[in-house]
């Protein structure tokens, strides 16, 4: 398996992953242009430093995805660092090495030093937003139940929403990235 330094090299810029997407686009760029990053010289001055580079394992169907790569990338314009995607499916080998409760959750962030080291993973959700979805789902019924794909579904139509318009979502996936990375890039 390449290093993760590697499949980095490899990767496309982040910038043009959000150009190539197919599913999700325009809400992930309503985000984007929403979303400004909070006058935080600290962070944003100790990124641009120490010049890490981060690695998104992503896709474009996802809701997550769709929310937290856009807020990514207006931190990557603010610390003018580099970033760039992967496609999760089409990169088992690595997701597999970043799974989260067992599962291929995304997005993961990982976060690489001068040497190519992980020196963090962030992903998929900030703690808030969590919070949400794990509040939602307790509601739903059980997977037999006839009603469930369609409770299921509205409930991701309502997700989508809100990952779309909720600032405080966008603020609390910035917070939570910021208090990971701060922390491991003052190590």
């Amino acid at each position: 398996m390449p290093t993760e330094q590697q499949y980095f090299e490899e990767a496309k810029p982040l910038t043009q992953y959000m150009d190539d997407m197919t599913t999700k686009k325009e809400e992930s760029f309503s985000i984007y242009e929403k979303f400004e990053v909070p006058a935080d010289d600290e962070f944003i001055s100790v990124l641009n430093e120490k010049n890490p580079h981060i690695l998104v394992i992503t896709e474009d169907w996802c809701g997550d995805a769709m929310m937290n790569n856009a807020i990514l990338r207006r931190i990557a314009e603010a610390a003018d660092i580099e970033v760039r995607a992967v496609y999760r499916d089409e990169n088992l080998d690595l997701i597999d090495h970043y799974l989260t409760n067992g599962g291929r959750s995304i997005p993961v962030y990982l976060l690489l030093n001068e040497n190519g080291e992980v020196i963090s993973k962030w992903g998929p959700r900030a703690e808030k937003v969590q919070q949400f979805v794990t509040e939602n789902r307790d509601k739903f019924p059980p997977k037999e139940d006839p009603t469930f794909e369609e409770i299921q579904k509205a409930f991701f139509e309502q997700m989508t929403k809100e990952f779309v318009e909720n600032k405080d979502f966008h603020l609390a996936v910035y917070e939570d990235i910021r208090s990971n990375w701060l922390q491991a890039l003052q190590k």
